[in-house]
């Protein structure tokens, strides 16, 4: 079993997704069903209609996915899927299933964690990160600085504490008018304006320490905003945006590269949907050149929720005979708070 590969699905969110990974390292197949589409006119992901969408998809991508890679399922070693966090009627859709599938094919089962999962993403590169080293975890609803001592033990130097940096460039992108997604959109049209032009202010709380905040420079651009004849407002969408995004990404950067030198590291990562803005990926390897680190980014592919890094990850918790049993549930919230141990 420990040299088969593993099944992985990811319903956290509003992506339906199944990948087959092998020895932790290789993708065979990864499906992704999107419901951008569905959630666009809301401006955001209504949970209720996710979970609806997560039913009607699951089979189908599990399907897919298998086919992609070409084996049966006889040729399996186990199966992994997030148990958390996320929104809990998703997250229940997939765990539900993945557990339903393993008990049929008594295969062993390991319910993983989201956040992990992400971090986990940087060992399905070309080239991965050796440990230990410190990683940005940016995503939609997390914020989060990683030590990680190895694939299964990962330190939270610290984590935001209130909106995350994702959280709030939708938010941002809201009070612009902009389509959803708001992430994607404000990047697209901070490629046209000067970061410069608007400063807005960035929020370190305490300078030596590992924590965010992000809702102060959120209510500025929303004050800037007010301020604004609607007639000019457009024309300043572009300037505001990459004001926004520069002050984001100024005190993301700063916080990895303290991380990096209190932990002693050499080696910097970044993980997770935010992970994908240009401005952010740029930044990192600029501030890893000037500081003699090495940075690791990975591909746009495996910055969104995917089931690549559930499998990836869900393989050594099965060879470490980390098991989920067949009663466990999933959990909403992230079980960790303030620098305490994930593992």
């Amino acid at each position: 079993m420990k040299n088969r590969p593993i099944l992985g699905i990811e319903s956290s969110c509003d992506d339906t997704a199944a990948a087959i990974v092998a020895d932790g390292r290789t993708i065979v197949s990864s499906v992704v069903s999107n419901q951008e589409k569905i959630h666009c006119k809301y401006g955001g992901v209504v949970p209720e209609l996710a979970s609806r969408k997560h039913m009607e998809s699951i089979t189908l991508v599990v399907e897919a996915a298998l086919e992609e890679a070409g084996i049966t399922l006889a040729e399996l070693g186990g199966v992994a899927a997030t148990m958390g966090p996320g929104l809990v009627g998703s997250l229940l859709v997939g765990f539900s299933f993945a557990k339903a599938f393993a008990y049929a094919r008594n295969l062993p089962f390991a319910g993983v964690d989201h956040l992990e999962g992400h971090i986990s993403s940087l060992f399905l590169m070309d080239n991965p990160p050796e440990f230990p080293f410190v990683a940005l975890l940016a995503s939609g609803g997390h914020t989060i600085i990683f030590y990680v001592k190895s694939i299964l033990e990962m330190e939270v130097m610290g984590q935001t504490r209130d909106d995350a940096a994702g959280e709030a460039f939708d938010k941002v992108a809201k009070l612009l008018g902009l389509e959803y997604p708001g992430g994607r959109r404000i990047d697209e049209f901070a490629e046209k304006g000067d970061p410069k032009k608007i400063k807005f202010p960035r929020t370190f709380l305490d300078k030596t320490g590992f924590e965010f905040s992000f809702s102060g420079v959120k209510t500025a651009v929303a004050r800037f905003v007010e301020q604004q004849e609607k007639e000019q407002l457009n024309s300043m969408i572009p300037d505001i945006a990459a004001g926004f995004r520069e002050a984001v990404v100024d005190v993301l950067c700063s916080k990895l590269l303290l991380a990096a030198k209190t932990k002693n590291c050499k080696q910097i990562a970044i993980a997770g949907g935010v992970a994908a803005n240009k401005r952010l990926r740029e930044r990192i390897e600029q501030d890893a050149a000037k500081n003699n680190l090495t940075a690791y980014i990975p591909p746009i592919s495996l910055c969104g929720d995917n089931a690549a890094m559930i499998a990836a990850l869900g393989f050594h918790h099965i060879n470490a005979s980390q098991l989920t049993s067949l009663d466990g549930d999933a959990y909403s919230r992230a079980s960790f708070r303030n620098a305490a141990q994930l593992k």
